[in-house]
């Protein structure tokens, strides 16, 4: 990923210097290298020897009379070519002094070759006239610029003193802009989104897949191939996530100015909101942390829970809560206070059902809680957890959500493995169909939550790719295999369920069997090719 020059779009370009009234008067011509007249220039320079380029520094438009140049085709042809690995935007040679009326055809020629801007000036031209007009363009361009950073930077200090949420941040980005932002964690799920009035649904197509092909160079940079501006948002050290501006060109440096202080302010936006937590919620959340990251002495750990409010008498089960956000082509979270909502409404279910529990935001997506069953009653989980889904329903911003429960355990040091299970069960669960279940089990989730906690094994990855790899590209029939398998190769339902005739259904299973070289009602063909489809749904592969 190479870092964007902070003044790519800034600069005059050769055509604009040649459109200038101290050059127009020397009847320029372009004679070769016309495709570079878009090139920028960062400065002009006035030369007469032919060994200049050992002292240029790139971006020069160079003004010469020629007459310390050679005639030699060869060492014409060296020059141009020193001159354009230097950099040179140009080179503006005025007739009369060396050469009368035309330039020598190997310096058109090796300009030509060279793609680098060749213009014969055939009228006497004062040269500091011309460099001073170009300064002038070169100073009111950067002017321009520094005018509007400064604006930037102002709307940015007023966002972050005034609170501004994620969502009027991205809005801002875009409206300055004009190119759709996604702020993501560092794990590649998606936190909010603008689109810049494109479709929502291709912009976050297999976002996570995407994102993870393009790698993070530095805090910000720009990779051409993805056509992707991002910089990492965090502070304190603490860096949790990723800002992207989809940009199809090289972006300005107006437009990195924007992307960085939009990072700033997202970041603080993130410390002011953690401030804005309740004192338990932040009390609970540490602790929770802790136990995620295991190796903490375990009787320390019990007696700062028990004074938290999680007495511990019996056995612990871990509790993850997640948004299910993805059918209604959202992010997985619009903003922080979301989480921080369903996190007091988990707590206030667990007070409902008289459970001591510790509740708090451990990630950007899910909420964890550690609650004290007394012998892991199923109903007294259950109970939980309907209460868990009808506090986030009448909370301040009331959302579906997926409950999951890890296995129970003895004691505050096994606490992880439970909590551990439960957000992998919550995540899994999240790429099934809503059943209406009050909560999942890691029984529950079975085979998709198996590939769940492989998704990223190249192996399996591998499998997936080789078993679709005709299909891949066409949602259509990627569609009707989808529904082929979850009705158990029932030709007649999956056709229903498509809402398609029989006949055109079944044309398409056809096509599929002609693409992939099997015969569908093999049971062997059928297994692998669901696995496939769950294992590349799970990577973003399935359509938003």
């Amino acid at each position: 990923m190479n870092p964007t020059s902070p003044d790519v779009l800034a600069l005059p370009t050769v055509a604009d210097v040649l459109d200038l009234p101290a050059v127009r008067a020397g009847r320029p011509r372009v004679v070769a290298g016309s495709a570079g007249l878009e090139r920028r220039v960062r400065w002009v320079h006035v030369a007469e020897i032919a060994d200049i380029a050992a002292l240029l520094c790139g971006g020069e438009l160079v003004l010469t009379t020629g007459i310390a140049l050679p005639d030699e085709p060869a060492e014409l042809t060296a020059y141009i070519r020193d001159l354009s690995e230097a950099g040179v935007t140009g080179l503006v040679v005025e007739l009369g002094r060396h050469w009368r009326d035309r330039l020598p055809d190997a310096l058109v020629t090796a300009a030509g070759r060279h793609d680098l801007p060749l213009v014969a000036l055939y009228e006497e031209t004062r040269f500091v006239g011309v460099t001073e007009a170009v300064v002038a363009l070169i100073r009111d361009a950067q002017l321009w610029e520094l005018r509007a950073t400064h604006r930037i930077h102002e709307t940015f200090t007023a966002l972050t003193t005034s609170g501004a949420e994620p969502a009027e941040v991205l809005g801002e980005v875009v409206r300055m802009t004009g190119l759709p932002a996604v702020l993501e964690t560092m794990s590649h799920q998606v936190l909010a989104y603008d689109a810049a009035g494109s479709d929502p649904v291709a912009l976050l197509s297999g976002w996570g897949e995407r994102s993870r092909r393009v790698p993070q160079s530095g805090r910000t940079g720009y990779d051409p191939r993805s056509t992707w501006l991002t910089t990492v948002v965090g502070a304190r050290g603490d860096d949790w996530g990723r800002l992207v501006l989809v940009s199809s060109e090289p972006p300005p440096h107006r437009h990195v100015v924007v992307a960085e202080r939009a990072a700033s302010a997202l970041a603080l936006n993130r410390l002011v909101t953690r401030d804005r937590e309740s004192l338990e919620r932040q009390a609970h959340r540490t602790l929770l942390t802790e136990l995620l990251g295991g190796g903490g002495d375990s009787t320390d750990l019990a007696a700062r829970a028990c004074g938290a409010g999680l007495t511990i008498n019996g056995e612990l089960t871990g509790i993850a809560v997640r948004p299910r956000t993805a059918a209604a082509h959202a992010p997985a979270l619009e903003t922080q206070q979301l989480l921080r909502d369903l996190a007091e409404a988990t707590a206030q279910a667990a007070r409902g059902a008289r459970l001591p529990a510790l509740c708090g935001v451990v990630d950007d997506v899910t909420v964890l809680a550690l609650v004290a069953v007394d012998g892991g009653d199923d109903a007294v989980v259950g109970r939980l957890a309907a209460e868990v889904r009808r506090a986030a329903s009448s909370s301040p911003h009331p959302l579906p959500v997926v409950v999951a429960v890890g296995g129970t355990v003895g004691s505050i040091g096994a606490a992880r493995r439970s909590l551990t299970e439960a957000a992998q069960v919550a995540e899994a669960a999240l790429h099934g169909a809503d059943d209406g279940r009050d909560y999942h089990r890691l029984d529950d989730v079975r085979l998709r939550g198996l590939l769940h906690l492989l998704r990223d094994d190249d192996r399996l990855v591998a499998f997936a790719e080789r078993e679709l790899a005709p299909i891949r590209s066409d949602d259509r029939l990627l569609a009707a295999l989808r529904h082929y398998c979850e009705h158990g190769g029932n030709k007649s339902a999956a056709a229903a369920a498509a809402h398609l005739s029989r006949t055109a259904y079944y044309g398409q299973l056809a096509r599929i069997e002609q693409l992939l070289g099997v015969t569908l009602d093999a049971p062997e063909s059928l297994v692998s090719l669901h696995v496939a489809l769950l294992a590349h749904d799970m990577r973003g592969g399935r359509p938003r």
